[in-house]
């Protein structure tokens, strides 16, 4: 990792800049798949399977007596741990419901919000190298609760044609409607146009590679919503000396074995927390199993030394991180002023991995900096805010004028006589 002594803050925006993402050199070929799978549907998508994933498939969908199958290898402890998991993040989830508020304006004037669910949405999880069961959790249960009518499923198959079995076991917990052997592009492809086999959804959800990134930024152009932009997972970490060296370089580490694009920031007021961190990291890595991915990630990352808290909340600002952790003395104080990050996680025992199972919380975030503009997913994610109104004769008779006079200054007469009619036959 790059160490950092007291930089000025001229030099922060370079700082803090990411690893590419290589998107540009891959949307050439996310073009070309997607293309091809709108065209030729199921052809396509099993010829891209067969591919990139090396499996020959007779069918996409995952059959019942797969699942049935996966559930029976699923160990009881894992079972167990996932049901922890699924009860705290419905629970919080099902905290984030609104009440229909009617709202007067002003008096015979109501207007009014309703919440409507997506009918249909495609959930994309990541079955690589790690098998990403968790986030099945975290995309499914906010989908049902919303009360989406059709969920469907697209995680790529080993070469045997199998599905990782926590990834089905979690999909049938929660309730997926259907679920299918597509990776890839091709899945995003699959989910955005529709197939022979596969129905077209209209948002996707879920994290994946880079070329999975790209697929559902094209898509997204014209064909169907996807949830945010995304790219390589982070941590920045926010450390005082009341922090412990073990836990921050726990953390570190934890994020870094996610991906070698994978980037963590460590940020501190402290040069002899940065060295005990810095001699933990190292130590913590050498009995890693992802050491490989790990050190790669690490070699994107960076120790931070500032002069004070104020410069370290700035930083953070700034930099907008994935997941930030906040290892300090004052960790609410400072927590309240974050303005730019996807989750906050605060104090020595909030660790980020909390998060990504079994807290409740989404771990489903906008990276690459997109924290500045954009939400985790959440119950709203799943929804189409729909507004009313209902005026009155009175109500108009009162409102009625200013609408006349702003749409005769815009020159929208269609508009003004809209009113106009009304008004007259109210004999105003």
């Amino acid at each position: 990792m790059q160490k950092i002594v007291y930089p000025p803050k001229e030099a922060w925006q370079k700082l803090l800049e990411r690893p590419d993402n290589g998107l540009e050199d891959v949307y050439d070929t996310a073009r070309g798949i997607l293309d091809d799978v709108k065209r030729n549907g199921d052809a396509a998508l099993l010829k891209y399977t067969r591919m990139f994933d090396g499996a020959e498939l007779r069918a996409l969908e995952v059959s019942q007596k797969e699942i049935d199958e996966a559930c029976l290898q699923v160990s009881s402890d894992l079972k167990d741990a996932i049901l922890v998991a699924k009860q705290n993040v419905e629970t919080f989830h099902e905290a984030q419901k609104t009440q229909k508020e009617i709202v007067e304006t002003m008096p015979g004037v109501q207007c009014w919000q309703k919440s409507v669910a997506i009918d249909s949405v495609g959930l994309y999880i990541p079955g690589g190298t790690a098998p990403l069961f968790s986030t099945v959790l975290m995309l499914g249960i906010p989908a049902k609760i919303a009360g989406c009518k059709e969920v469907v499923l697209c995680t790529p198959a080993d070469k045997e044609g199998k599905v990782n079995p926590a990834i089905l076991y979690a999909a049938s917990l929660v309730g997926v409607n259907r679920i299918f052997k597509l990776g890839g592009i091709q899945a995003v492809g699959a989910m955005a146009y529709g197939s022979e086999t596969v129905p077209s959804v209209a948002k996707i959800f879920g994290p994946g590679n880079r070329f999975v990134t790209a697929a559902k930024q094209l898509v997204s152009l014209k064909d169907v919503a996807i949830d945010m932009p995304a790219g390589p997972s982070e941590v920045m970490v926010l450390a005082d000396e009341s922090a412990d060296a073990t836990f921050v370089a726990s953390d570190l580490l934890s994020q870094a074995e996610h991906g070698a694009d994978s980037q963590v920031l460590f940020v501190t007021d402290s040069e002899d927390l940065l060295t005990e961190v810095e001699k933990e990291v190292e130590l913590q890595l050498q009995a890693l199993p992802r050491k490989d991915i790990a050190e790669k990630a690490l070699s994107n990352s960076r120790l931070i030394v500032l002069k004070n808290a104020d410069e370290m909340l700035e930083l953070c600002n700034q930099y907008a991180p994935e997941h930030l952790i906040i290892s300090m003395r004052d960790d609410e104080a400072i927590g309240n002023k974050v303005v730019n990050a996807g989750s906050v996680f605060l104090g020595n025992y909030s660790p980020e991995s909390a998060g990504d199972y079994a807290s409740g919380t989404n771990h489903t975030l906008p990276t690459h900096g997109y924290a500045n503009a954009f939400s985790g997913v959440n119950l709203d994610s799943y929804m189409k805010k729909i507004t009313f109104q209902k005026i009155s004769a009175f109500g108009l008779a009162k409102l009625g004028p200013s609408i006349e006079v702003m749409a005769e200054a815009e020159q929208l007469m269609a508009h003004k006589n809209a009113v106009t009619v009304r008004l007259k036959k109210m004999g105003g």
